[in-house]
């Protein structure tokens, strides 16, 4: 599997910004995507997760400000991220599990700057 992550960039505080991941090659065994970032200096946190079956899960730290779902394509998904704040700038990954399967895309960059 192959995943491609984009949609990062500069934002202002307070601002919005939907991620895309979109999934390649074996789909057909993803059971869950999720959304993970990482700050500067900081370990990899979970975001959000959407499993096959639409149910979808957040983290607390930015439940009421973030949603995940699917594409309409399968092995796609985004994040749309609202009233971003500062300590929201981190590189977000996209990952992808399933009974035999466990893969990380490559990260995009998002930084929450006025």
């Amino acid at each position: 599997v192959q995943l491609q992550a984009f949609g990062g960039g500069l934002v202002p505080p307070g601002g919005s910004l939907r991620l895309s991941c979109a999934a390649s090659g074996n789909i057909d065994s993803i059971k869950t995507m999720h959304w993970y970032r990482q700050a500067p200096g900081d370990q990899r946190e979970w975001v959000a997760l959407i499993t096959d079956r639409g149910i979808a899960d957040v983290a607390s730290s930015v439940k009421g400000r973030v949603t995940i779902s699917r594409g309409d394509a399968k092995g796609t998904m985004y994040l749309q991220m609202n009233s971003l704040k500062s300590e929201d700038t981190a590189v977000y990954y996209c990952r992808v599990t399933g009974p035999t399967l466990n893969y990380w895309g490559q990260g995009t960059l998002v930084t929450v700057s006025s």
